[in-house]
């Protein structure tokens, strides 16, 4: 299963949307505090809806909280950023990759960047800085989606 990890997430209507997206795809979710809010926030529940409680989310209390955890676990880290190394389409992803995307207002600290196996970008337009970070998460994702099979069936009629 593909995972979803959340750096210390800033903007809680992004949150809530890129959980919502990765409960409708059975993808699991990591959050990597700390986040600038509350799980309670009313934006952060408005985006996710009642998708919330039918995502799988795990909390983490820092970046080394969540790194040794994802050691322990044999996961891949890849950053999803602005200028990574691969294009998201050229790279192979792998059934229990973890997809990072950072914090809107300043993407991950070094430490995360030395701590991850490969980092890829979203082609843009030149002169462009950066996508929606829940609009990369979903491009990112649906390409690994596609490359690792994992899509859901739809309502469990698709093979």
């Amino acid at each position: 299963m593909l995972r979803l990890a959340l750096y210390q997430p800033d903007i809680p209507q992004n949150a809530g949307t890129m959980i919502r997206m990765a409960a409708c795809l059975g993808i699991a979710v990591d959050i990597v505090e700390p986040a600038a809010f509350d799980v309670s926030d009313r934006h952060f529940r408005r985006s996710g809806m009642d998708y919330l409680e039918r995502a799988a989310v795990a909390r983490h209390d820092s970046f080394t909280a969540f790194e040794s955890w994802r050691r322990a676990a044999g996961h891949r880290l890849i950053l999803a950023e602005t200028d990574g190394a691969a294009r998201h389409l050229d790279f192979a992803f792998q059934p229990g990759d973890i997809v990072m995307v950072g914090r809107e207002s300043a993407g991950v600290a070094p430490e995360v960047h030395a701590a991850a196996d490969a980092s890829v970008h979203i082609p843009m337009q030149a002169g462009l800085r950066s996508l929606n970070v829940a609009l990369a998460a979903a491009m990112v994702l649906g390409e690994a989606l596609r490359q690792t099979g994992g899509y859901p069936p739809r309502h469990g009629t698709e093979p």
